[in-house]
């Protein structure tokens, strides 16, 4: 036998034992070629269903981005609005002592009576203060107080005439305030030594 009857006899064994095998499990190769399409479709499947997924958290995102973009604008004009409008409160209540001030000035200039018009300028000044504690404006309290830097602002020193008034204040050249509890403006004292 030469090469070619060799090649051919083993090509006709290989033909026969496969239509063998065929015959014997005519269902596993029907399997076999099932299983991949099954497999591309469930992978098809799953590709659809994580498109879907994204595209909605990308539109849930898009939706969440724009709305906080418009919560910061809005807060944005908010806080601008307080800035340039936040004294108006505090600028109307005391317009009333302007008020008063003015009718003041009016009846000063012909008045005769000194006394009355200390008095009045008095319960102007008293209402004044009074609108200003409305606002959260409180007079430092100085008086035979201790020196607090946190509050005081010492402009000199001098010997206490008594030794019980050393390290405490004496007089007070400027009243300091502050508002809601933040000092506003110091108060300067003379403190005794």
């Amino acid at each position: 036998m030469d090469k070619k009857e060799k090649t051919n006899l083993q090509e006709e064994e290989l033909k026969v034992q496969s239509e063998s095998k065929e015959a014997q499990n005519p269902n596993e190769k029907s399997e076999e070629q099932e299983t991949p399409q099954n497999k591309e479709e469930q992978l098809a499947d799953e590709l659809k269903k994580a498109t879907e997924i994204i595209e909605e958290q990308k539109d849930k995102y898009l939706r969440l981005s724009a709305e906080f973009d418009n919560y910061r604008k809005r807060t944005m004009k908010e806080k601008a609005e307080l800035i340039l409008n936040g004294g108006e409160k505090s600028i109307t209540s005391i317009l009333p002592v302007v008020d008063d001030l003015e009718r003041a000035l009016k009846n000063m200039e012909t008045a005769t009576d000194v006394q009355a018009v200390k008095e009045g300028v008095e319960l102007i000044y008293n209402k004044f203060m009074t609108t200003l504690g409305q606002n959260g404006v409180k007079v430092i309290e100085t008086q035979d107080q201790p020196l607090n830097t946190d509050f005081h602002e010492a402009i000199a020193v001098i010997p206490a005439p008594e030794e019980s008034k050393k390290g405490k204040i004496l007089d007070c050249v400027q009243t300091g305030y502050t508002l809601n509890d933040k000092v506003i403006r110091h108060a300067k004292v003379v403190v005794g030594e």
